[in-house]
């Protein structure tokens, strides 16, 4: 099937989309599942960065179906269809991201229970953040692990977490801590081309998102809260911390873009020096944050690079 042909702005025809009772036994978040193959090649699992929704991810995750995964995504509690944790309908709030690392820890083993394997888990920003902390607290254990543009330090990438998060421990405590860390562009006409400019250059695929907010409005979201800035940054010098990913022994694809506006390449780079089994590809200009919804060169190569990871080191089960 060719891309542009793949769903981008329908759920599949026999993909369900159903709701999933969290860690704290009472929230009900949101799920998408693709029906497991006749010869399954094993299971996927995709999680998505901050005030993100599996939406967006339709295509990437049809082609992977494609390919013979049975595939799933999840919201993270409090995006998307999944309700908000904070003070309103917009801003992106967590308490800890410890409440996130319980949810994936219960879903993983329900879901990796039900499917067959081999089991692969692939996170997105701080999707891929979250993913590689649950692996590295072994409270996941997936055959391989797959991180796209990896919230693994943020900017200024120039100051080192060690000294931006007291810097946001400050600030959520000169108020309320669910407050918006930023406003948004006073000219909203502005906003989607600023944003764009950080996301991608493929201008149909960027669209997708603005189409899928206007048939599912609630998925929307905006800035995140102090709070989320706080707790982001404590848990990104918890994986820096002596130990933690030289610890990691499953294997590792990272793929990033040198000149990632949002997240921090020499981050990314030093944690795939330290993790023992990790693979690092990278791109330049060609290539913004969003790597699986970028212009198809850059798109192509790394669904064949993640194709080829997994046929080394999460191959098919006879």
């Amino acid at each position: 099937m060719e891309t542009k042909d793949r769903a981008r702005r329908a759920i599949p025809q026999g993909v369900v989309e159903s709701r999933w009772l969290a860690s704290d036994g009472k929230t009900a978040i949101r799920r998408i599942d693709w029906p497991v193959p006749a010869e399954p090649r094993g299971s996927l699992l995709f999680l998505p960065g901050r005030g993100d929704c599996y939406e967006k991810w339709l295509e990437t995750l049809e082609q992977w179906a494609e390919e013979g995964w049975a595939v799933s995504s999840i919201d993270w509690r409090g995006q998307a269809l999944s309700g908000r944790l904070g003070r309103d309908g917009m801003t992106g709030h967590v308490d800890d991201f410890a409440i996130w690392i319980d949810d994936l820890a219960k879903f993983w083993a329900e879901w990796a229970a039900g499917t067959p394997g081999p089991h692969v888990l692939v996170g997105h920003s701080m999707g891929g953040h979250l993913a590689l902390r649950a692996v590295a607290e072994r409270r996941v254990v997936p055959d391989a692990l797959v991180l796209s543009a990896p919230m693994l330090g943020i900017h200024p990438t120039t100051i080192p977490a060690t000294i931006l998060h007291p810097v946001a421990r400050m600030m959520t405590a000169l108020g309320d801590s669910r407050r918006p860390a930023w406003k948004g562009n006073e000219k909203p006409q502005l906003i989607p081309n600023a944003r764009a400019l950080l996301l991608t250059h493929d201008e149909s695929r960027y669209a997708d998102e603005d189409w899928w907010r206007r048939e599912r409005p609630a998925i929307a979201m905006g800035a995140a809260s102090w709070r989320w800035i706080e707790r982001a940054l404590a848990s990104i010098k918890g994986l820096e911390a002596k130990g933690v990913l030289e610890s990691v022994e499953l294997p590792v694809l990272l793929l990033a873009t040198r000149h990632d506006g949002l997240v921090s390449w020499p981050a990314i780079r030093k944690a795939a020096a330290r993790l023992p089994h990790a693979q690092l590809i990278d791109w330049g200009r060609e290539c913004r944050h969003e790597i699986l919804r970028e212009v198809d060169p850059v798109r192509d190569r790394a669904m064949a690079a993640i194709r080829d990871f997994l046929k080394r080191e999460a191959p098919a089960r006879g």
